[in-house]
């Protein structure tokens, strides 16, 4: 039997989602139109018995990663019409829900010539449900492991502090798992198992393109606390990914919307207003630059052999790098670039196996993350102006000044670029906006 086409259905369906509790395992079903039903599943391991007591709660919060994690499917038609056939999202989850799926799919409307503006609208309860109550969930903090840098920064803060932690992640990621393992804290592995259809889809010629994924994770673990009795979900998001990629038509994209303060803020609101009353949701890097993120890293050289920024690891499909570091994408430029004004140069070179800046193929890559004569690149680096502050710092520094893109960057660049470029230290103290729990207010001392 031919799949129908998606990109010709009317209506997206949120048909089911079902909970068995016996295998802790979560079957989410969407549809288009009256075409085959598409099953995500969800395994929540080790998960003990959910109290009866945190039952409604727990429901709400599989509603909510219902309709989030739907996003992975809608983007493959995006239909005019979207239709709820179990419960129906309250007015300020169904708002939140329109946000995810236009500012979340920016990107992805963006490279495929798409509008979404005025088309995405959730069906609207008109009784708004009850408040959420205190679940008295145990203090405890799940930090979501992304194999990177930042969630190492937030695990060990949080350990220096004497916080309970509970590393957690989603999928099977064999170079997450061995990051957790080197932290030697207690691990939450949910494994997440998408629909084979939604690959013959996109195989068929399905719309295709950058989901909001850290959304999705946010749903997906608010859930997993509830039942591994935890109170907070602390991401490591920082202020740089509230930052635009571009500007098209009057409209900002931002590729790490979802990581960013809008989504923070109002995620977390509604969690605390929907879900659980005493369940706290932010990121404790929120007010730091992705350079201080990577200063307070340099500190961790345990982590040195098993960490990874480099998202071509990550894929779900396609051919990954032999080693944790490609060497050739705009993740492994920026942290190169932003690791190099903080670590000897010798161990940077471990890290990566061979030095990028000394590379003259890899010029175009670095001149998108500085916005020199390109556009800053569609993947979670930071700012344009935080790169051409680490390139104009370690301009300075004998051991880096004559490698072939630093020398680039000091004689041709730098003069051109003048006071558009701040010194390092301006850009490293907290700033902005943030959910951080005042106990943890100094984490943002810049010394610790």
């Amino acid at each position: 039997m031919s799949l129908p086409d998606p990109r010709a259905a009317r209506v997206f369906r949120f048909v089911r989602r079902d909970w068995c509790a016996d295998e802790a395992r979560v079957d989410l079903v969407y549809a288009f139109d009256d075409g085959p039903e598409l099953v995500e599943t969800l395994r929540f391991s080790g998960a003990p018995r959910l109290p009866a007591e945190r039952e409604s709660a727990f429901a709400v919060a599989l509603d909510l990663m219902h309709w989030i994690a739907g996003v992975s499917y809608y983007k493959a038609g995006v239909p005019p019409a979207i239709a709820c056939e179990g419960r129906v999202p309250d007015t300020e989850t169904a708002e939140l829900l329109d946000l995810v799926y236009t500012e979340g799919l920016a990107e992805f409307a963006h490279q495929n010539g798409l509008d979404l503006a005025g088309r995405v609208r959730f069906p609207r309860a008109e009784a708004a449900g009850p408040p959420a109550l205190a679940l008295g969930l145990a203090r405890r903090a799940l930090v979501p492991v992304g194999g990177g840098k930042d969630s190492i920064v937030t695990l060990e803060a949080l350990r220096v502090s004497g916080e309970p932690v509970l590393a957690a992640w989603v999928g099977a990621s064999p170079l997450i798992a061995a990051v957790v393992a080197r932290s030697g804290l207690p691990a939450l592995r949910v494994e997440r198992t998408l629909s084979p259809l939604l690959f013959e889809m996109n195989r068929a010629g399905a719309w295709n393109g950058h989901i909001p994924v850290t959304a999705i994770n946010s749903a997906i673990l608010v859930a997993a606390a509830i039942l591994h009795d935890a109170d907070e979900v602390v991401f490591s998001n920082e202020r740089s990914a509230s930052a635009p990629t571009l500007e098209a038509d009057g409209r900002a994209v931002n590729h790490q919307w979802s990581k960013g303060w809008d989504f923070e803020r109002r995620f977390g609101e509604l969690v605390e207003r929907h879900v659980a009353a005493d369940l706290r949701y932010y990121s404790l890097l929120r007010p730091l630059s992705e350079l201080a993120v990577t200063r307070r890293f340099a500190r961790h050289e345990r982590y040195d052999d098993v960490f990874s920024s480099c998202n071509r690891n990550f894929r779900i499909l396609g051919e990954r790098p032999g080693s944790r570091w490609c060497g050739q994408c705009p993740k492994c430029h920026f942290v190169f670039l932003a690791l190099a004004p903080f670590v000897p140069k010798l161990r940077l070179l471990a890290i990566f196996g061979r030095n990028l800046l000394d590379d003259p193929a890899q010029a175009a890559g670095f001149d998108a993350l500085i916005e020199w004569n390109a556009a800053k690149p569609f993947e979670c680096v930071g700012e344009a102006v935080e790169s051409r502050a680490a390139f104009a710092a370690i301009a300075t520094r004998p051991e880096w000044r004559e490698d072939e893109l630093v020398a680039r960057f000091r004689t041709q660049i730098l003069p051109r670029l003048g006071a558009s470029v701040p010194p390092l230290d301006a850009l490293l103290a907290p700033a902005g906006p943030h959910r951080i729990p005042a106990r943890l207010a100094g984490f943002l001392d810049a010394d610790r």
